[in-house]
């Protein structure tokens, strides 16, 4: 296969509808066991697509589930009414391979539903591995197979009920052509000789593990790095903690709740009233007036909070501190990250991978600052059993470790 240049596509024939139409949204029991039986009579892989609501509600739960199977047709099922009825669902697909773009966005919430699949092929990270510039699902339709995707609801309100007619085309389209385009980059990587490696990083995707929570989210607010005393920090903690017990409870977005300018504004102007609290911005808004007590108790324990209890100004790093005290704190890791940096490069450049996808970024960091006793001599074997600890897959550490293992020894 001939895959085209990305500077020479020639302009793409819409794609505005589904060749057969959009299809009912399903959302009974007896529903749901009619596709079930449609789609294990069908052939071949299983393209899927999910819908979520980020932006709008707490959760990531899907809202809506895009399915689609050669002799079966597609589907779209609305999971919510029907959650505790997916098992013909799941006993019809889980043994399928399913094709999804940008799989690692969509998985947990369908893995939630009881949703998994045997095997996985993402054309998204397929498109990385085969050196396209534009991974998006719309670019490479139109690169790999000439049909221009209609798109423009991506992020929306996907709990949304009813919904639009205009978001089911949209939603439908998202696996009319996802087949295809999995066949056509298949065919790539198979020229590329990286069929392989492609295959190793979808079932890393498949089988990876719920990301823990992070340590201290709410150091994450937007602005926060205006505060300078530690007593303020321990009242964004507080509203931050209560925002999100709210927002949890109500499945709402948490800027929905409350905005981070507004937890700033309030950490550095520290009311001490609820009429006080009122005149800053938002706060004086009527979805925010309800929760006034709420807010004013947050700030009151912020305030209140024994010294021994404060937050540092600075979050302990887990592992090593930003590159940019590397120079200061560790000149010869600084050395060593800016030679492995560029042999990096150059595989990214010899294989035509972007770097990230080559190796983690952050492993690669972790093994400059300290992973390993003996930097004069880097043997490969201890470079490969640091990366492999780390999570880096076979085809990653032998192109990685011969190219790390004279990075990380002292230059002459």
């Amino acid at each position: 296969m001939s895959v085209p240049d990305e500077s020479e596509a020639s302009a793409a024939t819409p794609l505005l509808a589904p060749v057969e139409g959009v299809p009912p949204v399903l959302d009974t029991a007896a529903e749901i066991s009619a596709a079930a039986a449609r789609l294990i009579a069908g052939t071949g892989p299983l393209a899927v697509d999910a819908e979520r609501a980020s932006g709008f509600r707490y959760s990531a739960r899907a809202y809506l589930i895009q399915l689609r199977r050669a002799g079966a047709g597609t589907f779209l099922i609305d999971p919510i009414p029907v959650t505790d009825a997916l098992a013909p669902l799941a006993e019809a697909i889980n043994g399928l391979e399913w094709v999804l773009h940008s799989a690692d966005q969509d998985l947990p919430g369908l893995a939630e539903l009881g949703l998994r699949p045997a095997r996985l092929f993402d054309t998204e990270l397929g498109g990385r591995l085969a050196g396209f510039e534009r991974v998006g699902l719309a670019a490479m339709v139109e690169r790999l197979l000439g049909r221009a995707l209609r798109k423009g609801h991506g992020a929306a309100d996907w709990s949304t009920r009813p919904l639009p007619a205009d978001w089911l085309n949209y939603a439908a389209l998202d696996v009319e052509l996802l087949l295809e385009l999995r066949d056509s980059v298949a065919d790539a990587l198979d020229e590329q000789g990286k069929s392989d490696w492609a295959a190793q990083e979808f079932e890393h995707i498949r089988t990876l593990d719920p990301p823990a929570p992070k340590a201290e989210r709410w150091r994450r607010t937007s602005g926060i790095h205006t505060l300078r005393r530690t007593r303020q920090l321990a009242v964004v903690r507080e509203l931050w903690t209560t925002r999100d017990a709210l927002a949890r409870a109500r499945d709402v977005a948490p800027a929905r709740i409350l905005p981070d300018a507004a937890i700033i504004a309030a950490a550095t102007s520290e009311p001490k009233s609820i009429a006080q609290l009122r005149t800053l911005p938002v706060f004086g808004g009527p979805r925010q007036r309800r929760y006034s007590r709420e807010w004013l108790a947050a700030i009151e324990r912020g305030r209140t909070l024994p010294d021994s209890e404060l937050p540092p100004l600075t979050q302990p790093f887990d592992g090593p501190p930003p590159v940019n005290r590397w120079e200061r704190r560790d000149p010869a890791a600084a050395a060593r990250l800016t030679r492995a940096r560029a042999a990096m490069g150059e595989l990214s450049a010899e294989h035509s991978i972007p770097v990230e996808n080559l190796l983690a970024p952050d492993l690669v960091r972790r093994l400059c600052w300290d992973g390993l006793p003996d930097y004069d001599v880097a043997e490969p074997s201890a470079v490969d059993g640091f990366l492999k600890s780390g999570g880096a897959r076979p085809w990653q550490r032998e192109l990685a470790v011969p190219r790390l293992a004279v990075a990380l020894r002292p230059a002459d």
